[in-house]
């Protein structure tokens, strides 16, 4: 059977298979069916980032959800966590977000969020993709006195600010602080900027003039270099760049250097144990983490667990394990003590308020952890044959593992949400990295292309 479901919802090109209209329609009538508790009508909210496609997308997802007898609510743009938000707190079925996140505009997708505001489980997905290609779906439509309706809510933004001002310590205030905040012309170009000047802060916006094409160009969580320019030129205490649907968080301190997830993570880890918040004395990030991040955890005598990558896997465990904090590298970030998904908004003011606890600056709070040299290269590849049966790319791996010893370390793994495979490869020197992963990226080209 085809499979429909990514490791972070689907995504594809818009307009092509699996994005287009007909496709979403399915999903829309899909996703009603699978989800729906008789006895009551289904209501589902819909948001989307500020891709050009969304629209198209929307109109479709509607027709389908509509079609078998639920309403739909449309929000808007809002960022992802948003959406798991709002559907929790509007008593929704289910929360619906239309974006391809940190991908270029020119792709979509479509996140499925349940009424308690976690991720569909893959169960769940797995249902939904059986009954979309069975092609029985039309069967199950409703009835023409059955047909749901659509509404647009207004006062959605609204809520989701307000909790998220909660989540930040009462007893403290961001007043006086300077903030250099760049949206990625993303989901958060309007809440982000409301949210921190509602809160007193001195704030620099970039990038929040969407235009429909310029989502995550050369900005945001993928692209921190103008945030730290603006940071020196205006003397920020800090910098912060999320992604396009607002899950992600990247940060640069006052001097202009990056500081990635691992580092938020290790920041906030050593803070919560502090103030014995941090449940288990875990934290769960996946294995693209910097082995830096293992070494901080270990002398601060925290526990930690790596999984495969995706923030469904790291939610999975921590749920397993009793951990309150979460995430990977790339900035995505899981509080579950205020949230059931990543949060780059939530993520940046537990940043902030460690800040002010501390009273230092984050250049400063960073030394917890030491970054050891890491390269990625992402290949881009036409299919995705098991790597394990390629005899080539498993020597090169293995000369390299070889080489490194225990002073490093060799991950190739394919995207989960694009048509590529990523090389990465920890050492003690940034030549010798930079060298083996070249090497193996150059094998993984030839075999796969």
């Amino acid at each position: 059977m085809r499979k429909l479901f990514g490791t972070d919802g689907i995504r594809g090109v818009a307009n092509k298979d699996p994005m287009t209209p007909e496709m979403a329609i399915q999903i829309g009538q899909a996703v009603t069916h699978v989800l729906n508790e008789k006895g009551h009508r289904q209501r589902i909210v819909i948001g989307k980032d500020t891709r050009l496609s969304g629209y198209m997308l929307e109109n479709a997802l509607a027709a389908g959800i509509s079609s078998m007898g639920a309403d739909v609510i449309s929000v808007g743009p809002m960022p992802t966590p948003g959406i798991a938000f709002i559907a929790n707190n509007m008593d929704a079925d289910c929360g619906i977000v239309i974006s391809a996140s940190h991908n270029p505009f020119e792709d979509n997708g479509i996140k499925i969020f349940s009424k308690e505001g976690f991720k569909l489980s893959e169960e769940q997905e797995f249902e939904i993709e059986e009954l979309i290609f069975s092609k029985n779906i039309q069967s199950l439509a409703s009835s023409s006195q059955e047909i749901g309706r659509a509404f647009q809510e207004e006062n959605a933004l609204e809520g989701y600010i307000v909790f998220l001002r909660h989540t930040f310590p009462k007893n403290l205030s961001l007043e006086g602080v300077k903030i250099v905040l760049d949206c990625a012309n993303g989901a958060t170009y309007k809440v982000a900027p409301t949210l921190f000047k509602e809160m007193r802060a001195e704030v620099l916006c970039l990038n929040v003039n969407p235009d429909g094409k310029n989502i995550n160009v050369e900005c945001g969580s993928l692209h921190p270099e103008l945030l730290a320019e603006k940071i020196i030129e205006n003397r920020a205490d800090i910098g912060l760049a999320l992604d396009g649907d607002g899950d992600r968080l990247i940060a640069a301190d006052e001097k202009g250097n990056i500081i990635s997830g691992d580092k938020i993570l290790a920041i906030c880890a050593k803070n919560l144990k502090k103030e014995r918040r941090l449940k288990n004395d875990l934290v769960v990030s996946t294995v693209m983490s910097n082995l830096g991040l293992s070494l901080a955890l270990n002398e601060m005598e925290i526990k930690h667990i790596r999984t495969r990558v995706g923030d469904r896997y790291v939610l999975k465990e921590m749920l397993k394990n009793g951990a309150v904090l979460g995430g990977e590298d790339s900035g995505h970030i899981i509080f579950l003590e205020h949230h059931t998904t990543g949060d780059g908004l939530i993520a940046a003011l537990q940043l902030l308020a460690v800040m002010q606890k501390e009273e230092k600056a984050v250049s400063e709070l960073s030394k917890v952890m030491k970054t050891f040299p890491q390269v990625l290269i992402n290949v881009d590849v036409k299919s995705k044959p098991d790597l394990k049966g390629i005899p080539e790319i498993g020597n090169v791996i293995g000369s390299a593992e070889k080489e490194l010893g225990d002073k490093g370390r060799v991950l190739v793994r394919y995207s989960g949400t694009q048509p590529m495979c990523r090389v990465m490869v920890e050492g003690p020197t940034k030549e010798q990295t930079e060298k083996l992963t070249k090497k193996i990226a150059e094998i993984v080209k030839k075999k796969l292309n």
